[in-house]
């Protein structure tokens, strides 16, 4: 008998002017105790200072797991999570080792783009941005 991980990628956080990230699918069936691998590309006018991944369970908070840069990858073998981008196909790519039922949840692929000049509009900005934009996602 086979079991599924039901898996969801949604963007909610990460547009900031013509910065963009967007997951290659929305949704992922796997084979329990298969490895499952998550996309998204993004597109920015500048340097990307992080790329993010968050995982939101029905009911609660999206919680933070990871954070990489163009440059580098990085792993939590306690939750059995990887993830590395790809500066030259503009991607950031989340695998999950041998998939659960467990990780049955939203992720949420997210970027921060690299600021130069007025930080303090934008900053302002960005909040007002982010601030509505959950709201969507709660609502």
């Amino acid at each position: 008998m086979f079991v599924f991980t039901w898996i969801i990628i949604q963007l909610c956080i990460g547009t900031s002017f013509a910065d963009t990230i967007q997951p290659l699918s929305s949704e992922k069936y796997v084979v329990e105790g298969k490895n499952v691998t998550l996309s998204c590309n993004y597109s920015t006018t500048g340097t990307v200072e992080s790329l993010q991944w968050y995982r939101q369970y029905l009911g609660a908070k999206p919680e933070f797991l990871l954070q990489v840069n163009e440059y580098s990858s990085k792993s939590e073998p306690d939750l059995r999570l990887y993830s590395k981008a790809t500066k030259e196909i503009k991607r950031v790519d989340l695998i999950i080792f041998s998939a659960a039922v467990s990780d049955s949840a939203l992720y949420y692929c997210a970027l921060r783009p690299t600021v130069t000049g007025n930080t303090r509009t934008l900053y302002k900005n960005l909040l007002h941005s982010i601030a509505s934009v959950l709201h969507k996602c709660v609502s």
